[in-house]
């Protein structure tokens, strides 16, 4: 067990910039590589939501560096993610992107950490704000400073409703090879069998943020019209890996005026926990 401890002095520090162009192609790609089957989405008029983690991606983990010690991340798993939309991405954007640390908090079994991340225009308008949530599995950094991501967590007494909606989808065999170039994440865990079973894994994992994109257009499709725009916060928290070959469920229950909640199973297995969508009315 490492002595290290994290750094507060590093919360709050923005990245530099990152610079993304939006093109068609590249949001058709991701459509695509998502299994995502709404007209607008493959046609690349707009982005599907998930797809904004990929303007982001090379800021994503660069503000840990300032507060967690290099020698933790190897222990580093993504624990929840969740986007708050203030305009869909279109083709033709030109996105300026930046990040923060902004706290964590020991637990008894590691270390949670949030990061602040913000996508804007080059002329300034704010087009969604992100936060992720880290997780240093077996370290506790023995405290709690500045602020963690904004709550999501499921109510359980809304499994005493019947869902508004259930939704079965296959992840396919190559879904990963498909999906690390559309989304610009090579990790290894994803395309290497031989490395993901080194890790402690089955076997090759999906990204769990293409499982986040396949619960998105089970929402959008289900409770939405399709309507990308109508979505204003998608919240999730990753529970288990998913693996290519299996079939997922996500059942929705209506959680108040524009709020739906959700889980999405393998089996009897919760896969995404404590899913959260809001839609303009």
């Amino acid at each position: 067990m490492t002595d290290e401890r994290f750094d507060p002095g590093g919360l709050g520090k923005w990245t530099g910039e990152s610079r993304f162009e939006v093109t068609r192609e590249r949001l058709i790609e991701y459509a695509k590589a998502t299994n995502d089957p709404i007209p607008a989405h493959l046609a690349g008029d707009v982005a599907g939501p998930v797809f904004a983690i990929v303007p982001v991606f090379e800021s994503l983990m660069e503000p840990a560096l300032e507060v967690v010690p290099v020698g933790l991340f190897g222990r580093i798993v993504h624990g929840e993610q969740e986007f708050r939309f203030h305009r869909p991405i279109r083709p033709g954007d030109k996105l300026v992107s930046r990040a923060r640390m902004t706290g964590y908090e020991g637990l008894s079994n590691g270390t949670r950490g949030t990061i602040h991340l913000e996508c804007r225009t080059e002329d300034g308008d704010l087009v969604n704000e992100q936060y992720v949530t880290l997780f240093v599995r077996g370290f506790d950094t023995g405290e709690t400073r500045g602020e963690l991501g904004p709550e999501h967590k499921f109510k359980d007494s809304l499994r005493s409703r019947a869902p508004v909606a259930e939704v079965r989808q296959h992840v396919d065999n190559d879904q990963t090879y498909r999906y690390a170039p559309a989304a610009g994440d090579p990790m290894p865990i994803h395309l290497d069998e031989e490395v993901a079973k080194d890790s402690g894994l089955p076997g090759i994992i999906a990204h769990g943020l293409c499982t986040m994109a396949f619960t998105s257009w089970a929402l959008l499709t289900e409770v939405a019209g399709s309507d990308v725009d109508r979505l204003k916060r998608f919240a999730v928290r990753f529970a288990k890996p998913v693996l290519p070959g299996q079939d997922l469920t996500t059942r929705v229950w209506h959680a108040g005026a524009g709020s739906y909640a959700f889980e999405t199973t393998v089996g009897e297995t919760v896969v995404i926990k404590d899913g959260l969508a809001e839609f303009a009315e």
